[in-house]
């Protein structure tokens, strides 16, 4: 009635409106009364009519049909001039822009069907987004109610969503089986509410598991894993979801298989549930290669593979993976692993100092230096760009917004930027998380010059100055430095106070630590994380095998954060070694790792491999001779070849993630690039030497096969080899050339089985 009475001219002094002030009600005929008490009753508004809540109710419906989502009108400009927060993160935002922006035309209290927040998504006016919802639906019903109640933007003592859960939490289905997913929401009263119809779903996995728009979940025709979120506001909640294998495998198959370390148990568990077996053991001359590709980041050479190969001892492969963590080559190629994570553009920082920050880094990988050492050494590095290199960081990323997303994303595997601007669309994190965990690089003083792109050749120094205030975004408040989870020691009395956040972050009951490096080194031996991709540690994202990489980041941590223990221990597994080539059982697994899976060997491997099979070195730029692609100290050094196997960006800004496909240009390089053929072709390269060489053509074909594919030929390709070298007036340097070309261009070269 209140309503009808403020759109007839009569405003009842205690009755609250944002769009209206109260004013002195006239005395009326009581016929006009009755008639807009007639009114009211026609229009729908009752007093048994529950009270509708904004943020309880109203936001929800907004969310649920993508309303606020970021093709609508939740991107950063809004739609059509109106504008909604992201997923509903800022509910002051969303109330002002719908009931009072614009004067209030978006909502008309006396005829509620009239207002623009019901005309356009059930269809009456003209709306960009088509119909969202029909006139008569729950949804619509639930927006008129609440626009003839007054739009209130919180009702007296309504209760708070503290979060939701999904039933089931975990299912096992059938190829083709249906699962309904229900989502109940809890609230500060300790009432329920079945919020199913206003929820959001998304699979990890839609081919293996898809979910319609009402938590309906359908198993596809393929045994694997995928999560299904559920998303009530800005709560999340996971079904995990596993469909097996039809064809059953008898137990005692899996407790037949090879248990080297506590990888293997964790691997066999999974793949048991799954229904898959795993592929066969690689033979030892696969192990070299994949190995030493692995560890040192080149093919093994001649002498290597023959010295393996020949070594008949039961425990060859653990030795191996000895000597090559032994190897300084290991350092080098591991710390180029990182590089591409921390290294600046040296145009935009500085010659010098991003030649400092390349040398502390691959100085800490010669030293085996503990990683919570070497991180915390780089969170709160101090000192001169000219001396030490860590600080450079701090040079290339001067604001502490631009500190957080880089430390949070490599060393906790949380992806910040979201939550920059709005609350994380399938996590918790708030732009109070992002804010508060800048705080702790707000007292990072400098002293010298700064940037002067693109040359930046003076010194700067570091060090914990004046705090500059982090403020909140939104509300403006003063945040105070604190950690994403978890407590971190008081800032109080420290003369650096990113000695906390250091302290946090290596401390042993910071799990995510210790599980992103360990996921991250999985990922570069076995091609695949156990989380994908390696630095998006979520809910709504979740391992493959959690199992196991907990055990990873247990045994990381027990070993003193050692990398190269943690490279032995899955090395020496038996997972580590099986073969690529697929069973009947598991021809489909993807991240099972019942099988190695290929991958196009990393630009600099195949370089320094191609040098090494050559005998040609490479020359680079500003760098001394015999210097391999892997202890480059900038990707400007111009290699058209690292370029095209795709190092990264130099302008880039890190972390740079590179990815490991394979391209026609690549392949059009392999067999046209001039380089290459006079790498081949050169007169003081392998092939004149080998050619010079007393060798029978058998024992010709085993020693190329063994430098170029560490193995021995097959009969077929024996036979091929000895025919070209043994055929009438064969030109033995010239078969050799055409062969080694041949083989530098195939797919077991370029490949990792």
């Amino acid at each position: 009635m209140h309503v009808i009475l403020l759109h007839a001219g009569f405003f009842p002094p205690s009755f609250p409106s944002p769009l209206y002030p109260p004013m002195p009600m006239p005395r009326v005929h009581s016929v006009i009364c009755i008639l807009l008490l007639l009114a009211c009753h026609t229009a729908g508004l009752s007093a048994a009519d529950p009270q509708v809540d904004f943020e309880n109710d109203i936001q929800p419906v907004l969310t649920r049909f993508g309303c606020n989502s970021g093709p609508c009108h939740g991107k950063a400009r809004g739609q059509g001039g109106f504008q909604l927060s992201l997923l509903g993160f800022d509910s002051d935002m969303d109330f002002s822009s719908i009931v009072k922006e614009g004067r209030g035309r978006r909502v008309f209290a006396g005829v509620p069907d009239e207002s623009l927040l019901l005309a356009k998504p059930t269809g009456k006016l003209a709306h960009g987004g088509g119909v969202r919802f029909p006139a008569d639906s729950t949804e619509a019903d639930m927006l008129r109610r609440w626009i003839l109640q007054g739009m209130p933007r919180r009702i007296p003592d309504a209760p708070t969503l503290t979060g939701i859960r999904v039933t089931p939490d975990s299912v096992v289905m059938t190829p083709d089986a249906t699962q309904q997913l229900q989502i109940t929401a809890e609230y500060s009263d300790g009432s329920t509410r079945d919020v199913t119809s206003l929820a959001s779903f998304q699979s990890s996995e839609a081919p293996l598991a898809g979910v319609n728009e009402r938590g309906l979940i359908t198993a596809g025709s393929l045994p694997g894993e995928a999560a299904v979120m559920g998303r009530f506001r800005s709560h999340i909640a996971v079904c995990n979801v596993l469909i097996p294998r039809q064809s059953p495998v008898a137990e005692s198959e899996y407790a037949a298989l090879p248990r080297n370390n506590f990888i293997d148990g964790h691997v066999w568990d999974k793949l048991q549930r799954l229904q898959i077996l795993p592929s066969e053991r690689c033979d030892d001359a696969t192990f070299i290669r994949r190995a030493t590709t692995d560890i040192i980041g080149r093919i093994p050479t001649q002498q290597e593979v023959d010295e393996f190969l020949a070594d008949a001892a039961a425990d060859r492969r653990s030795r191996l993976v000895d000597r090559l963590l032994q190897n300084p080559e290991y350092a080098d190629f591991w710390a180029n692993k990182w590089v591409d994570l921390l290294r600046p553009n040296p145009y935009r920082v500085g010659i010098k100092a991003v030649f400092n920050y390349d040398h502390w880094i691959r100085q800490s990988f010669h030293d085996r230096k503990p990683w919570d050492q070497f991180v915390r050494e780089l969170v709160t590095a101090r000192g001169s760009t000219f001396r030490n290199g860590a600080v450079t960081l701090f040079r290339d990323r001067r604001e502490p917004e631009e500190i957080t997303t880089l430390v949070s994303q490599l060393f906790v595997g949380v992806r910040l930027e979201c939550a920059r601007c709005h609350h994380h669309p399938f996590e918790i994190w708030g732009q109070e998380h992002f804010f508060s965990f800048a705080a702790y690089f707000a007292e990072v003083g400098r002293k010298g010059t700064g940037l002067s792109p693109p040359i930046s050749g003076s010194e700067e120094f570091f060090f914990a100055g004046t705090r500059r205030p982090v403020l909140h975004p939104v509300t403006g408040e003063e945040m105070q430095p604190a950690p994403l989870f978890g407590e971190a020691p008081s800032t109080e009395g420290l003369e650096d106070i990113r000695e906390s956040l250091a302290t946090w972050l290596t401390s042993p009951d910071n799990h995510l630590f210790a599980q992103v490096m360990a996921n991250r080194v999985w990922t570069d031996l076995m091609t695949r994380g156990l989380v994908e991709p390696v630095d998006d540690f979520r809910a709504t994202n979740p391992p493959s095998n959690a199992a196991l990489l907990e055990a990873l980041g247990d045994h990381f941590r027990d070993s003193g954060y050692s990398i190269p223990e943690l490279i032995r221990v899955i090395a020496n597994s038996h997972v580590y070694q099986l073969s690529s080539v697929p069973n009947q059982t598991n021809e489909i697994d993807g991240r099972g790792h019942s099988r190695h899976y290929r991958h196009r060997q990393r630009a600099e491997v195949l370089l320094d491999s191609l040098s090494q099979l050559t005998g040609v070195p490479q020359k680079f730029a500003a760098m001394p001779p015999d210097t391999n692609s892997r202890q480059i100290w900038t990707h400007r050094t111009e290699s058209l070849f690292l370029d095209t196997f795709g190092r990264p960006d130099p302008n880039q800004d890190p972390p740079c993630e590179r990815t490991g496909d394979s391209t026609v240009v690549q392949s059009l390089h392999l067999m046209n690039s001039e380089e290459l053929a006079g790498m081949v072709t050169n007169s003081e390269g392998f092939a004149r030497e080998f050619a010079d060489q007393k060798l029978t053509a058998e024992e010709t074909a085993k020693a190329l096969y063994r430098r170029v594919f560490s193995r021995d030929p097959d009969t077929e390709e024996m036979t091929l080899v000895t025919g070209l070298l043994q055929a009438e007036g064969a030109d033995r340097r010239q078969v050799i050339e055409d062969l080694m070309w041949a083989m530098l261009n195939s797919a077991e070269f370029v490949i990792q089985n």
